[in-house]
C-alpha cells in the first residue's frame, strides 16, 4: 500500500480546497463541493470564498443567501454552517440525532427531567405562524411552560437541535451586522427536509463519505468523524469502499480516497493563502499535521485566522484601521515576507473597496 508523506497530503488537500489554484467555479458549486463553510463567524466565509475563488464577488454570496440557494444553519459538529439548500435539506435529518446529543450532553444537567419531543411540538406549534423569531423569542413564547431551565440551555436545545432552522438574511450579508432570527429550515427553502430511511442502506451516509473525500481526502475515518461530528458512519465507509482505493500516512494509518481524486505532486509549489476563522482546510481534520505543526494546532481552534505559507499555517493575522497586520508564528525568509505581503495587499484592497492595501508583518520569532 503506497505511502503519502504530510508533503504530499499538504498539497492534495490544497487542490481539493481550491487553494493551490484558485477556481473560476460559480460561488454555488464551490460551497458545495466545499460540503459547506463554518460559519458561526458571518463574515469569515467571504474571506474563505476569495481565498478560493478568482475574482470573487461578495455580492455574489449575498445574492445566494438572500435569494434561498444557501442557507446558514447549524448542521456538522452543532456549528453554524453555510450550505447549500440541497445540502441543508438532504443531509439534516442524518445529523438530527447527533445535534440533540450534544445539546442535551453540554446541557445536561440544566435539562435534566425534559422531554426533548414534547419540548419540540410545542416549539413547532409556536413557529408554524410563518413569522422568524430570535431564540430569545421564542423562548419567551414557552417560558412558562418551562421556567426551570435556564434561558440559554432551552434556547440552544430548540434551536440548534429540535427544530431545523436558517438563520435568516440580514444575517451573514457582507459588511452587515443582524442578529440571529430562526425560520423552521423547510418553510425559509420551501421544501421539505429528506427523510432517513427506516430500512436498508445508509444512502445519506454513503453520499456525505463520497462528498468528503472529494474535498478533503486522502482521508481516515477519524478525520471523516472529526469533520460532520456523526457516529455511525463505518457501515457506510465499508458499503462505499469497493469505489475507493486505499493508502497509508507516515504513521501506518489507512487513508481512503477517490480514485480519480487530484494528488499533486507533493514538490508543486504552494502560493501563500490567507485563511478565515475555523477554515474547513484545517478544522476538518482530526488529524490536522498535514497543514498546522502540533505546536500551531490550537490557533485555529481558537478563532484565529492564518496565513498559509507553502501550504503550511505560518502566521497568524488580523486586520486594524485597514491594515492586514501579520503576526508569524515562524522565521518567515526574505522571499516568504514578500509572497505574505503581495497577497495581504490584494486581501487588504478586498476588505476595503481598494481604499487600503497596507499591511504589517510583525518581527519574526527567534
Amino acid at each position: 500500500m503506497r505511502v503519502l508523506d504530510n508533503r504530499a497530503l499538504n498539497r492534495a488537500t490544497l487542490a481539493r480546497q481550491f487553494l493551490l489554484d484558485r477556481t473560476a467555479t460559480p460561488v454555488l458549486d464551490v460551497v458545495a463541493h466545499l460540503g459547506g463553510m463554518q460559519a458561526q463567524e458571518p463574515q469569515e466565509p467571504f474571506i474563505g470564498l476569495w481565498s478560493r475563488v478568482r475574482a470573487f464577488h461578495p455580492a455574489a454570496l449575498d445574492d445566494l443567501l438572500t435569494g434561498r440557494h444557501v442557507v446558514r444553519t447549524h448542521l456538522m459538529r452543532r456549528t453554524v454552517h453555510l450550505v447549500t439548500a440541497d445540502d441543508a435539506l438532504a443531509w439534516r435529518a442524518r445529523h438530527d440525532t447527533m445535534l440533540r446529543q450534544r445539546v442535551l450532553t453540554t446541557y445536561r444537567r440544566e435539562l435534566a427531567g425534559l422531554d426533548p419531543d414534547e419540548v419540540a411540538a410545542a416549539g413547532r406549534e409556536i413557529m408554524a405562524d410563518g413569522r422568524p423569531r430570535t431564540m430569545a423569542e421564542l423562548v419567551d413564547a414557552l417560558a412558562g411552560r418551562w421556567p426551570a431551565p435556564p434561558r440559554r440551555a432551552l434556547g440552544e436545545l430548540l434551536v440548534a437541535a429540535l427544530i431545523p432552522m436558517a438563520q435568516l438574511p440580514p444575517r451573514g450579508l457582507w459588511r452587515t451586522k443582524a442578529g440571529v432570527r430562526n425560520a423552521p429550515l423547510a418553510t425559509w427553502l420551501g421544501r421539505d427536509i429528506a427523510p432517513l430511511t427506516a430500512d436498508g442502506p445508509d444512502q445519506t451516509g454513503q453520499a456525505l463519505v463520497l462528498r468528503y473525500l472529494a474535498a478533503y481526502g486522502p482521508a481516515s475515518s477519524a478525520d471523516l468523524r472529526a469533520w460532520c461530528g456523526l457516529a455511525g458512519l463505518p457501515a457506510a465507509v465499508d458499503a462505499v469502499r469497493g469505489e475507493l482505493i486505499a493508502f497509508r500516512d507516515e504513521r501506518g494509518r489507512q487513508l481512503l480516497d477517490l480514485p480519480d481524486a487530484p494528488r499533486p505532486d507533493p514538490g508543486t509549489p504552494a502560493p501563500v493563502r490567507f485563511l478565515p476563522a475555523f477554515d474547513n482546510a484545517i478544522l476538518g481534520y482530526h488529524d490536522r499535521s498535514r497543514i498546522v505543526d502540533d505546536a500551531h494546532r490550537g490557533v485555529s481552534v481558537a478563532g484565529a485566522r492564518v496565513v498559509l505559507v507553502d501550504g503550511r499555517v505560518a502566521a497568524t493575522w488580523d486586520v486594524t484601521a485597514g491594515t492586514v497586520v501579520v503576526t508569524p508564528l515562524r522565521r518567515l525568509s526574505p522571499s516568504d515576507r514578500a509572497a505574505v505581503t503581495e497577497e495581504g495587499r490584494s486581501l487588504a484592497s478586498f476588505l476595503t473597496d481598494d481604499d487600503s492595501d497596507r499591511v504589517k508583518i510583525d518581527p519574526s520569532p527567534p
